[in-house]
């Protein structure tokens, strides 16, 4: 079983900053990738980013040059670094770790607003 713990997260003004660390725990050893998704109010879950354990970053269209995704393969932590953010980034984050199957953390909040 593999836990995964979020922590970051609360609320911004529109163009700030947010920093989110996530890491997992446990039976790590399946674990190649790492990333995050987000749920806005009213929305179903849609990806945001993945940090593979080769290196490679990747992000949806609306977060890029906006958002950098960093991962520690040792320590089995990813941290998501959000820059200019805007109202629609308000949702509640997810970090998942995959394996033979995606285990997910709690979630936190975003919020962004004036």
């Amino acid at each position: 079983q593999v836990q995964v713990v979020e922590s970051g997260g609360g609320l911004v003004q529109p163009g700030g900053s947010l920093k989110l660390s996530c890491a997992a725990s446990g039976d790590v050893d399946s674990i190649y990738a790492m990333g995050w998704h987000r749920q806005a109010p009213g929305k179903e879950r849609e990806w945001v980013t993945t940090f593979t354990h080769s290196g490679n970053r990747h992000y949806t269209d609306s977060v890029k040059g906006r958002f950098t995704v960093s991962g520690d393969n040792a320590n089995h932590t990813v941290t998501l670094q959000m820059n200019s953010l805007q109202p629609e980034d308000t949702a509640v984050y997810y970090c998942y770790a995959q394996g033979p199957r995606a285990y997910w953390g709690q979630g936190t909040q975003v919020t962004v607003a004036s």
